[in-house]
C-alpha cells in the first residue's frame, strides 16, 4: 500500500520506517527542511535504538523516501498518517494548529479520496473537527475524505519494538471501509509476518496483538487516559516512597510486592525524581483541561501533577542534608535525557535537577551517553564531562539522574578514588545500597534506608 506520513519527529520517523519495514511504500515529509536534508543524507535527527537500521534498510530497498514537498507527499499516498506535534499551550490545552495546517494541505493538494489517520496525540473530538476542516478546505475539489484515529503507544527507547510487537492496536473509525484499510495496513504486524519483508525470516513467537476497533472519540480518549493513568501510577509510587522513608521501610520491596498483583502490575511502578519527556506531562495537562471543559472534576490528576512537580524539591533537600552546604561544591551529574535509551531532554527531570543545583550555587559537570549534543544546544553554559568518570573526577557528590544501564556497571573503585568525597545520591534507585557501601561510598537513594 502507498502511505504518506506527515511529520518526521519521533512518532513520524518510527511510523514511517516501520510501515516501510513491513512492506509498504512510504513517503515521509516535514516542514523542517533541514531535518529532511539530514534524513536524505542517511542520518537520523534523533537517537532511537534500532531505528537507524530500520530506516537504512527500507531506504536501500526503495520502500521509504523523504521529501520537503508536502503536496507531493499528499498526492502519493492512499492513506495519510498525521504525525505532527501537539505541544501544550500556556493554559495546558493541546496546540492543534499543526493539525489544522495539515488538514488544509491535504484538502487542497489531494487529487483522489484519502484515508486520513490521526497518529498524533489529540484530545477527544478532534477527529470531528478534522473531518469538518477537510470538508471546508476541500470544498472546491468535491473530494471526500475518511478520517480515522490510530493512537500511538510508542515508548522512547523501545519505539521500534513497540511498533512491530505491540500488545494492542487501537483504531477509531466510523465506517467499515476505514477499518478494512487499516487492518490491511497492519496485517503483517497482526499476523507476525513482517520479517519476511524486513529480514527474510519469520517473526519471533509470542502473543499476537489485540485488534481493538472503537469510535474515533473513544480512540482519542484511550491515548490520554492511558498516559494519565501511568502518570498517576508513578506519582503514587513516589508518595509511597516518601512514606517508606518516614517509616524506615524499603520502597523497592514494597512496590515489588504490590506490583506482583496482576491487577496492578510492576510496569511504571518505581520511585524516583519524577516523570518527564514530551508525552506524559503534556498529555496529563491536556486531559485535565479536557475534563474541566467537559464539566468533570479530575482533581486526582492535578494532584498527580503536583506530586511530580515536587520531586525535584524533595531530592534537593536530600542533597542538602548530605552535603550540608551546596554552594560552590563540585557535583557530577550522570544523565541528561528524561529516560535511558533516548537523547530527548524535553521536560527532563535531570535538567530540572541540574537547574536547581546551579541555582544553589553548585558547580555542576554533567554527562549523558546520548543527550549531550541536544543539551549543549539548549544549555550552552552548562559544563559537560567527557565521560561518567570525568563527571566524577574531584566531585564532592555524584548524582544519578537518568537510569542508563551503563551507569550501573561503572568501575566503582575507580570512581571512588577519583572523587573528592565518595558520596552518591541516586535519584533513580539504580544501584544497590549494599554494594555501594561495600565499595566505600556514602549512598543515598529514594524511599530506601540510607
Amino acid at each position: 500500500m502507498k502511505i504518506s506520513v506527515i511529520g518526521a519527529g519521533y512518532v513520524g520517523l518510527v511510523t514511517g520506517g516501520c510501515l516501510a519495514a513491513i512492506g509498504h511504500e512510504v513517503i515521509c515529509t516535514d516542514n523542517d527542511a533541514a531535518k529532511i536534508k539530514t534524513l536524505e543524507a542517511g542520518r537520523l535527527p534523533i537517537y532511537e535504538p534500532g531505528l537507524d537500521s530500520v530506516v537504512a534498510t527500507a531506504r536501500k530497498e526503495g520502500r521509504l523516501t523523504f521529501t520537503a514537498n508536502p503536496a507531493g507527499a499528499v498526492a502519493a499516498g492512499d492513506a495519510i498518517f498525521i504525525c505532527v506535534g501537539t505541544p501544550p499551550l500556556p493554559n495546558g490545552d493541546a496546540d492543534l494548529s499543526a493539525i489544522d495546517r495539515v488538514a488544509r494541505t491535504i484538502a487542497t493538494e489531494a487529487r483522489s479520496t484519502k484515508l486520513v489517520i490521526e497518529k498524533s496525540t489529540v484530545p477527544a473530538q478532534t477527529g470531528q473537527e478534522l473531518q469538518r476542516a477537510l470538508s471546508v478546505y476541500g470544498r472546491k475539489s468535491n473530494l471526500s475524505f475518511r478520517v480515522a484515529s490510530n493512537p500511538e503507544f510508542l515508548r522512547e527507547g523501545t519505539a521500534v519494538e513497540d511498533f512491530l510487537h505491540p500488545d494492542r492496536i487501537v483504531v477509531g473509525v466510523e465506517d467499515e471501509a476505514s477499518e478494512r484499510q487499516l487492518h490491511e495496513i497492519y496485517r503483517p504486524v497482526l499476523e507476525r509476518k513482517f520479517h519476511c519483508f524486513a529480514h527474510g525470516g519469520k517473526c519471533a513467537d509470542g502473543p499476537l496483538p489485540e485488534w481493538l476497533v472503537t469510535t474515533i472519540n473513544s480512540a482519542e480518549l484511550i491515548k490520554h487516559a492511558s498516559n494519565s493513568f501511568l502518570a498517576l501510577k508513578i506519582s503514587y509510587a513516589n508518595m509511597v516512597s516518601d512514606l517508606a522513608e518516614r517509616l524506615g521501610a524499603n520502597v523497592d520491596e514494597v512496590l515489588h510486592a504490590v506490583g506482583t498483583d496482576p491487577r496492578i502490575g510492576k510496569s511504571f511502578f518505581r520511585a524516583g525524581i519524577g516523570f518527564g519527556g514530551f508525552c506524559l506531562p503534556k498529555d496529563l495537562q491536556a486531559f485535565v483541561h479536557l475534563a474541566e471543559r467537559s464539566g468533570v472534576d479530575f482533581s486526582m490528576l492535578k494532584e498527580a501533577e503536583e506530586i511530580n512537580h515536587g520531586r525535584i524539591h524533595h531530592f534537593m533537600e536530600k542533597i542538602k542534608r548530605a552535603l550540608w552546604v551546596v554552594k560552590e561544591k563540585q557535583i557530577g551529574v550522570l544523565g541528561l535525557a528524561f529516560k535511558p535509551n533516548t537523547d530527548d531532554i524535553r521536560f527532563s527531570p535531570a535538567i530540572d535537577l541540574i537547574s536547581a543545583l546551579v541555582s544553589e550555587g553548585a558547580h555542576v559537570r554533567a554527562y549523558d551517553p546520548e543527550a549531550m549534543e541536544r543539551a549543549r544546544a539548549s544549555f550552552p553554559h552548562l559544563k559537560y564531562a567527557e565521560s561518567a568518570y570525568d563527571a566524577a573526577d574531584n566531585a564532592e557528590a555524584l548524582v544519578i539522574a537518568t537510569e542508563w544501564d551503563q551507569f550501573r556497571h561503572l568501575d566503582w573503585d575507580r570512581v571512588r578514588e577519583s572523587m573528592a568525597r565518595p558520596l552518591i545520591l541516586d535519584g533513580r534507585n539504580l544501584l544497590s545500597a549494599r554494594e555501594m557501601k561495600a565499595y566505600g561510598f556514602e549512598y543515598y537513594s529514594v524511599g530506601r534506608p540510607d
